[in-house]
């Protein structure tokens, strides 16, 4: 037996993201791994090898399997798996995150204890323009000096308001109220615990690079922590995922496809590079739907 945060990491390590935050994995369920088994993929095969009533009796690799549920959708055998992190961000990324409702979450309470005087600033080079086209993205720097300009009116409020905080805590005012005066780019932290599927609902989304910059940082730094974890799922995932190497066809792109290929004299596809003759089987019928002389 082995336990599979010490023989990943060797401990807990803490990724710093933005100013002040950081994403730290606390603990993995499997936490212990069987004799003979290097990551938490195990787990996932397993239970998916049980739906059938093979128990635990290996009829492909487990990479293999595990490529083959994460194409086909079959999410169940993935919330095998769970992660518990301990994540510091501003208030602000946290609101954006808690959107995600399939975690269990609990967060420090600015009622219970006092809120540090740390908040988060952008960079110079990363003050961005609101987008013309889109209304919930930014888009472009803005110019050196006022970027600086806004920064510099920023670390001044934010000093400013911290003091009021302070100033409503010595007077008596309660810290449910006196915290009324912080801004959103105070730090707040948590702990987020989530199973491994609907965690990778959360990073095809959060990854993407149309999701805001603040909240990516922290994505990312997940994704390089569970990694070693599992990383076969890791694997299937980024090549399997629409919203990481994969593409989705919508109706009308299919059908533009097919009588572009109906033009041409009976046109072969294209090899996959995959020696998986079930994944090649499936390409070749996807091919056939495209258009594409089998």
């Amino acid at each position: 037996m082995s336990d599979i945060l010490e023989t990943v990491y060797q401990g807990q390590p803490e990724t710093p993201c933005l100013d002040h935050g950081f994403v730290r994995l606390v603990d993995v369920m499997p936490r212990v791994l069987p004799d003979g088994e290097s990551s938490c993929d195990y787990a996932i095969a397993e239970a998916a090898r049980t739906s059938y009533k093979k128990g635990t009796q290996r009829v492909r690799s487990d990479r293999d399997l595990i490529r083959y549920l994460m194409r086909h959708r079959h999410s169940t055998p993935f919330e095998m798996v769970e992660f518990k992190f301990h994540c510091k961000m501003p208030i602000f990324v946290a609101r954006q995150w808690i959107r995600h409702r399939t975690a269990s979450v609990n967060e420090q309470s600015a009622r219970y204890s006092q809120m540090t005087d740390e908040f988060y600033l952008p960079e110079l080079e990363n003050v961005r323009t609101q987008s013309q086209i889109n209304k919930q993205c930014s888009d472009g720097q803005l110019p050196e000096g006022l970027a600086q300009q806004i920064l510099d009116e920023l670390k001044e409020y934010n000093e400013q308001t911290y003091q009021a905080y302070q100033n409503y805590l010595k007077e008596g005012m309660a810290r449910e109220q006196a915290r009324m005066i912080l801004p959103n780019n105070v730090y707040t932290e948590w702990y987020w615990k989530i199973d491994l599927h609907n965690l990778l609902h959360f990073l095809a989304l959060r990854c993407d690079p149309h999701a805001q910059q603040e909240i990516r940082v922290y994505a990312d730094a997940m994704v390089e922590l569970i990694t070693p974890v599992v990383p076969l799922t890791m694997e299937a995932w980024n090549t399997y995922h629409p919203l990481r190497n994969a593409i989705t066809l919508t109706g009308l792109e299919v059908e533009a496809l097919k009588d572009y290929l109906s033009s041409q004299d009976n046109p072969a596809p294209p090899a996959i590079d995959s020696t998986n003759k079930r994944e090649q089987a499936e390409w070749n019928d996807k091919a056939r739907q495209l258009g594409f002389s089998i």
